[in-house]
């Protein structure tokens, strides 16, 4: 029997196929750091290649949500839309009913249930993609201070909250491991963004011209223009050189 025909049927060993392809789809897609600070969070996204005649502000892998979330996706982008209009509406239901924004965690939760019930129905397939959603937390929940916070979700509809994530690309177990290694608590905005910026320079090869970056603020967000990105790019590639040199100096001694 062929169990991956079918959405709803288990594999002998326990797999869901139709769910493992999803996150295949997700693994073709361009790579998606979030980078939680101490007082921002840092999304950055590699742009792929447009044609010579397309308008690049409809191809956007940084969205937002509401006014307190933003959205990062690797995967479908046909699939995002969808899910990222579900979500929406979502959150306009949510204030029309409790008169307040919806929290981050709320709309993760709202996402992964989503993705989850696609997995569980027949006629449907799963969403081929992961979602980076960052924000601010309640100031109510949280001691009348607003903390930034950082969740992921994926096609099987977990959702997870994170101080740093990468999602899609191929290298992504690798860009994780980096992370692992230079993230540190509490860093200010500059630094968060350029860990941001060295992680998608091990994929990224045109430097400031294939990534976008966005910075979440308590007081709201915005795309670093490319110029400033460059100044991080070039600062992060004389700190590489520099760290060569060094060690060609200590081997040659």
């Amino acid at each position: 029997m062929s169990y991956d025909r079918a959405i709803t049927v288990f594999s002998p060993d326990g797999h869901l196929f139709q769910v493992e392809y999803a996150m295949e789809a997700v693994r073709k897609g361009s790579t998606a750091v979030g980078v939680r600070g101490k007082d921002c969070v840092v999304l950055a996204v590699e742009r792929r290649a447009l044609a010579k005649l397309q308008d690049p502000r409809t191809i956007r892998k940084i969205v937002s949500v509401d006014n307190r979330s933003v959205l990062a996706f690797a995967g479908l982008t046909a699939d995002a839309r969808v899910l990222i209009n579900k979500t929406r509406v979502e959150a306009q239901s949510y204030r029309l009913t409790c008169e307040d924004a919806p929290s981050v965690e709320y709309l993760a939760r709202y996402i992964a249930r989503t993705q989850q019930k696609y997995t569980q129905r027949g006629g449907v397939r799963p969403f081929g993609i992961a979602t980076l959603l960052a924000g601010f937390s309640d100031p109510s929940a949280e001691g009348d201070v607003a903390k930034p916070v950082l969740y992921q979700t994926d096609p099987a509809g977990t959702h997870s909250n994170w101080r740093a994530q990468v999602i899609g690309g191929r290298n992504a177990k690798s860009l994780r491991e980096f992370l692992e290694k230079n993230y540190e608590d509490d860093m200010d905005e500059e630094t968060s963004v350029k860990l941001a910026v060295q992680c998608l320079l091990e994929v990224v090869d045109s430097g400031a011209k294939n990534m976008e970056i966005m910075i979440v603020r308590a007081d709201g967000r915005a795309f670093m223009e490319e110029s400033a990105v460059d100044v991080v790019v070039k600062k992060v590639e004389e700190e590489i050189e520099a760290n060569k040199d060094a060690k060609k100096k200590s081997t040659d001694e």
